[in-house]
C-alpha cells in the first residue's frame, strides 16, 4: 500500500535513505505534531542522519518531556515547525536542553521507587 506524502518527506529528503533504517512516514510527522499540540513550550531539535538512522527530530516540551521520530530531512521538520510557529534547532550546534536531562533523571528516580 502506498502512503501519501503529505509533509513532503520524499520530495524534501533527496535521493538516499540511511542503509539500515526505515523511511520516515506521515505517521512519524503526525506524532511530532500531536506531541507539540498537546504540550506547552515545545521546541524541535534536529538530529543529523547517520549511517544507521535517517534524520530525526526530538520534540521537547516545557517540562522536559520528549519524543523522537524520523523526519527524512531537516527541511521537513523546519516546515512543520514553521506551520506550528515553534522553534527548531540543530542539536549539533545547541545541544539538548537541560530540562530534557532533568526529565530523564526524574523518570529514573520514579522508576527506582516503584
Amino acid at each position: 500500500m502506498r502512503w501519501r506524502d503529505r509533509y513532503g518527506i520524499r520530495r524534501l529528503r533527496g535521493p538516499k535513505v540511511a542503509k539500515f533504517d526505515r523511511e520516515a512516514t506521515d505517521a512519524d510527522i503526525e506524532a511530532l505534531i500531536a506531541f507539540a499540540r498537546s504540550r506547552r513550550g515545545v521546541e524541535f531539535y534536529v538530529e543529523p542522519e547517520t549511517f544507521a538512522t535517517d534524520t530525526t527530530a526530538v520534540a521537547v516540551a516545557d517540562d522536559g518531556e520528549w519524543t523522537r521520530r524520523r523526519v527524512g530531512s531537516p527541511a521537513v521538520i523546519h516546515k512543520v515547525a514553521r506551520d506550528l510557529a515553534l522553534p527548531v534547532y540543530d542539536v549539533q550546534l545547541t545541544g539538548y536542553p537541560p530540562r530534557m536531562r532533568a526529565y530523564n533523571e526524574r523518570r529514573r528516580r520514579e522508576e527506582d521507587t516503584l
